[in-house]
């Protein structure tokens, strides 16, 4: 029996039909294109838009690379989130984690490279008293020396006294410095060599970190460029720093 001209063989049916809707979603995906206007957001703020699954599911597989190093559930989260939304913009990038007391550097492709032991604000809290950055030390109360929680900006600069700086919060007045250990009733070399969190609890809100950890670590980093800074918080949840996250 002849071949109807209305029904080809059945490879040459499915080849046709699979060639159609590749080229109707290639066309789709042009005319999606077209309707999103300038300056869309990237992928990144769409997952932070939408519920847990990920828009794109690609996303989801990058991770950081912690290493063996032993690490909070928090730092994990945050380092993960990062990584895979690309929030830290392919660039290195810092998670302080207040609880534990302890500093990360990441590299621009979210693996751990250094931590450290850090002193952070004395009093607990994840936001900066109004107009703090204007007061002198000695009006800064106790209850407000804290380390505002967040992401910021991470930019080097230079303090009042002309010291290098990495400006955190630059109008809080919050900074990653080097450990000044200019008053030793305060022992904070030794409170930073000490196995325990709670003493470390000692500045008036600016993240104290080892010398040599900051000339080796810190400032190759922000010498380059600005990095995002993610501050962990004491008292609020992770989603009410950061929002949603997956």
């Amino acid at each position: 029996m002849g071949k109807d001209p209305w029904f080809p063989d059945a490879v040459g049916f499915a080849t046709r039909v699979s060639a159609e809707l590749r080229v109707g979603v290639v066309a789709g995906l042009s005319v999606l294109a077209l309707l999103m206007p300038s300056g869309s957001p990237p992928q990144a703020n769409l997952i932070r838009s939408v519920s847990d699954a990920p828009v794109f599911p690609t996303l989801a597989t990058r991770q950081a690379d912690l290493g063996a190093t032993p690490t909070s559930d928090p730092v994990k989260r945050i380092a993960h989130w990062s990584a895979a939304s690309q929030d830290h913009a392919a660039m290195p990038f810092v998670v302080v984690d207040k609880q534990a007391a302890r500093l990360y550097v990441f590299d621009a492709k979210a693996r751990l490279q250094a931590d450290t032991a850090v002193l952070i604000g004395s009093a607990l809290g994840d936001l900066s008293v109004p107009g703090i950055g204007q007061k002198a030390i000695a009006d800064v109360r106790p209850e407000e020396r804290t380390t505002p929680a967040g992401r910021f900006n991470g930019k080097l600069g230079r303090n009042l006294t002309g010291e290098d700086v990495v400006w955190v919060d630059y109008d809080a007045a919050v900074s990653m410095h080097r450990v000044r250990a200019h008053q030793p009733a305060e022992r904070r070399l030794q409170r930073l060599a000490s196995e325990t969190i709670e003493d470390n609890r000692i500045s008036y809100g600016c993240i104290n970190v080892p010398a040599e950890f900051f000339d080796a670590h810190l400032l190759p980093v922000f010498s380059a460029q600005a990095a995002a800074i993610y501050v962990l918080p004491d008292q609020l949840t992770l989603e009410q720093v950061f929002g949603s996250l997956p």
